[in-house]
């Protein structure tokens, strides 16, 4: 099985990769020879940012009940909240009983 990854882990910074991107793009460039070695950079930079995405669909396919439906999710999710209401009670309820004195 695939190990889990926790949402927080995935890197999902594009917009910096982006505006690369554009940014080359816009240049205007009138000598060929810097034409062509910008059009290179742009190619890569688009290649980065190809593979970034790519890398963040692997990411996004190993989290956690990602194979599960909108209603499995929100049944599992009712399940720990119940859950967690019943432990937060027993919680309370030994908190406040009477507490015994050992002889001593």
């Amino acid at each position: 099985m695939a190990s889990v990854v926790k949402a927080e882990e995935i890197d999902t910074e594009f917009l910096p990769l982006i505006y690369d991107v554009i940014r080359s793009i816009e240049k205007d460039v009138h000598d060929s020879t810097q034409k062509i070695k910008d059009s290179h950079d742009t190619y890569q930079k688009v290649m980065e940012l190809k593979s970034k995405f790519q890398t963040c669909k692997e990411q996004i396919q190993k989290l956690n009940a990602i194979d599960c439906s909108k209603e499995e999710q929100i049944r599992r999710l009712d399940a720990l909240r119940k859950q967690l209401k019943m432990k937060r009670e027993l919680l309370l309820k030994y908190h406040n009983m009477c507490h015994f004195d050992a002889p001593k």
